[in-house]
C-alpha cells in the first residue's frame, strides 16, 4: 500500500509518527514537503534532517513528482498546504483521502456566517462530504469547527502531533530534592502566547511568600518588553530569561522542573509543549483554550486546566501544589504515563495504519487516545 504524507514541512513534531508509518508501510511512504522551513523556525533548532530521511519529497521543488504522488497513492493524508488545488482531483475522483487539520476558527466561530469564509469551507471540505474522505483532529476544538459546516459527518477521529516519546526508569531523577519551585515557560515570545501572565504571575508567588524560580525560554517580538515588565513589577530576580533553546535542550529543563506552564490563548492550535512537558513528568497547567489541553489533560489528575490568561487561577493552582508536594510528583508520574502508554507517535501510528488497511475503513471502537471518536 502506497501511502503519502502531505504537509507545509517534516519537523521534531512529526518525525517520530512518520517513522512509524514508514515502517507500517514498509518503505511505500513519503513525506511531500510543499514549502521551505522558514528561516525563524531553523533558528529555534527546528530542522529535523530531513535531508537524511529517504521518504522525504520536496515538493516545492519538484510540482510534478509531487502531483504524480498524490494522484496515484492508495491513502493520502492531507496536512493542508497553501494551494489547496493540490488536493482537489483526488477528492473529486472519490479517491481514499485522509484530511489532518487544526481547528478552522481560532480567531472566533463567529467566522464561520462570513461569506467569504464559508464559501471557501465549502470550497475546501463540505462538497467532498460524501467521498471516502476522513478528518484527523489535532485539537479538541477542530471536529466543532468541522461539524458547523456539515464536513466529516461521523468521520472525524482525535488525533494531534506527536513528538518523540522517552522512557526513563525513573522521571523525577532530576527533580527530586528540588528545594523551591522550578517553573518552566517555552515559546515564542509573541502576543497570543502571553508570557505577560509569567510576570503577573510571579508577582503574586512573590507575595505569598513561596520560593520559586521561573525559566523563560524563547525569543520574539514581546522579550525586552516582557524582560522590562519584570523589572517593573520588581520580579527580575525571579524569572530567567535563557534566550532560545533547540528543542533537546528544552526537553532537559523540563525533566528539572517541577511545573511547566503554558499560556498561549485560543490562537494554540494543538501545543506540542504539552506532549513534551508531560512525557518529562513535569505537573503541566494549560489552558482549557488549546487544542491539545483537552485531549491530553484530565483535569487535576494528569495536569491542570485553567481559563487563558486568568493568572490568579494559575497562582491558586500552584499554590495547592506547593502545599502538597508528593501529589505533585503523583501528577507528573500520571502524566508521563499518560504520554508513555497512550498519547504516542507508535500508538498513533498504529491505529492509523489497521484504519486504513480495512478495506472498509470502519470506524474504530477505541475509548480514548488517538483514533478514538472526536
Amino acid at each position: 500500500m502506497k501511502l503519502v504524507f502531505v504537509s507545509n514541512y517534516i519537523n521534531h513534531h512529526q518525525t517520530a509518527l512518520c517513522e512509524e508509518l514508514n515502517r507500517l508501510a514498509g518503505g511505500s511512504f513519503a513525506f511531500i514537503e510543499t514549502e521551505e522551513m522558514s528561516e525563524e523556525r531553523l533558528a529555534m533548532g527546528w530542522d529535523s534532517k530531513a535531508g537524511e530521511l529517504s521518504y522525504v519529497v520536496k515538493g516545492y521543488a519538484y510540482p510534478y513528482e509531487m502531483r504524480d504522488l498524490i494522484r496515484d497513492a492508495d491513502c493520502v493524508i492531507f496536512g493542508g498546504a497553501e494551494d489547496e488545488k493540490l488536493i482537489v482531483p483526488r477528492l473529486e475522483a472519490g479517491k481514499f483521502t485522509i484530511r489532518y487539520s487544526e481547528r478552522l476558527y481560532k480567531e472566533g466561530r463567529w467566522k464561520f456566517i462570513t461569506p467569504k469564509g464559508l464559501m471557501k469551507k465549502y470550497r475546501d471540505h463540505i462538497r467532498f462530504r460524501k467521498n471516502d474522505a476522513y478528518l484527523l483532529c489535532a485539537g479538541a476544538y477542530v471536529a466543532g469547527d468541522y461539524r458547523l459546516i456539515g464536513a466529516y459527518p461521523k468521520k472525524k477521529f482525535k488525533f494531534g502531533y506527536f513528538p518523540a516519546v522517552y522512557e526513563y526508569a525513573d522521571v523525577h531523577e532530576k527533580r527530586r530534592g528540588n528545594d523551591k519551585l522550578n517553573i518552566l515557560w517555552a515559546a515564542r515570545f509573541i502576543d497570543w502566547k502571553h508570557p505577560e501572565v509569567m510576570v503577573f504571575l510571579a508577582r503574586e508567588l512573590k507575595k505569598a511568600g513561596i520560593p520559586f524560580n521561573i525559566t523563560m525560554i524563547g525569543e520574539g517580538d514581546l522579550f525586552k518588553k516582557t524582560r522590562g515588565f519584570a523589572k517593573h513589577l520588581d520580579v527580575s530576580d525571579k524569572i530567567t530569561f535563557t534566550g532560545a533553546k533547540t528543542p533537546e535542550e528544552v526537553r532537559e529543563r523540563m525533566l528539572a522542573s517541577d511545573i511547566f506552564v503554558v499560556t498561549s490563548d485560543r490562537l494554540e492550535g494543538w501545543g506540542a509543549v504539552v506532549n513534551e512537558a508531560m512525557n518529562s513528568g513535569a505537573v503541566v497547567i494549560a489552558p482549557k483554550q488549546i487544542g491539545a489541553a483537552p485531549y491530553l489533560i484530565n483535569n487535576a489528575v494528569n495536569g491542570f486546566l485553567y481559563n487563558a490568561t486568568d493568572y490568579r487561577q494559575l497562582f491558586d493552582i500552584i499554590d495547592g501544589l506547593y502545599k502538597d508536594k508528593d501529589k505533585m510528583l503523583e501528577i507528573g508520574s500520571k502524566a508521563y504515563e499518560t504520554m508513555v502508554n497512550t498519547w504516542n507517535a507508535k500508538v498513533a501510528a498504529k491505529r492509523l495504519w489497521e484504519f486504513i488497511e480495512d478495506p472498509r475503513h470502519k470506524i474504530s471502537d477505541y475509548k480514548e487516545g488517538p483514533m478514538s471518536r472526536a
